[in-house]
């Protein structure tokens, strides 16, 4: 395969995979509705980041040891699990404000720090990435693929994922969007928290493979 070739392999696979909604999805929707463009726009940097750190270890070959040891596979399992189920919790604990103004303010109290890590610790503790990032990169990276084509193909990944929720978060938090959600946004947070609360059951129930 040449090395044109697998990039386009990789880059239609992380399009498929990215858009479809899931835990990274529900979490940049979340701080976007729940506090600002800011906070949306950091959690996909740490989703990126995320995704970077899953292509790592698995060019390395460590996602093999991982996907393949039931021991490693549930204690991400759980952590992940527990960590989404706890940002789902604190999503069905949303009230109402009493106006737009305490909207705002409430939307400002994340930090960039904390947006980054809800979503760079949402994407590194999910236990399904493991066996997606190592069973693709066995189709596409040779013992002869050069280091530098291996960097490509793992950078590529974590782009797709940062442009695609960078967007996701700019639109949603248009000012347009914004508005118009503004009067029902605590019902879309608890929405939102429950999704998240139901992908953490989900994750904490999953089998390996």
């Amino acid at each position: 395969m040449t090395f044109f070739a697998g990039w386009l392999t990789v880059f239609l696979i992380s399009v498929v995979v990215v858009i479809t909604p899931g835990p990274d999805f529900a979490l940049t929707l979340r701080n976007s509705l729940a506090f600002s463009r800011r906070a949306g726009v950091y959690t996909a940097i740490g989703l990126g980041f995320g995704n970077l750190v899953h292509a790592t270890y698995s060019i390395l070959g460590i996602a093999a040891i991982i996907s393949r040891s039931i021991l490693f596979f549930n204690l991400l399992k759980w952590v992940g699990a527990a960590y989404l189920i706890y940002l789902g919790i604190k999503s069905l604990r949303t009230k109402k404000a009493g106006s737009a103004s305490q909207i705002v303010q409430r939307r400002k109290d994340i930090s960039r720090w904390a947006a980054f890590r809800i979503g760079f610790l949402g994407n590194v503790l999910n236990p399904k990435a493991p066996p997606f990032f190592f069973m693709l990169f066995t189709q596409i990276i040779q013992p002869t693929t050069p280091i530098a084509a291996q960097v490509v193909y793992g950078s590529t990944v974590a782009v797709v994922a940062l442009v695609w929720f960078v967007l996701v978060a700019v639109l949603i938090s248009q000012r347009a969007v914004r508005e118009r959600i503004l009067s029902f946004s605590h019902w879309l947070e608890r929405l939102m928290g429950a999704f998240l609360v139901g992908l953490g059951l989900r994750l904490a129930v999953a089998e390996p493979g």
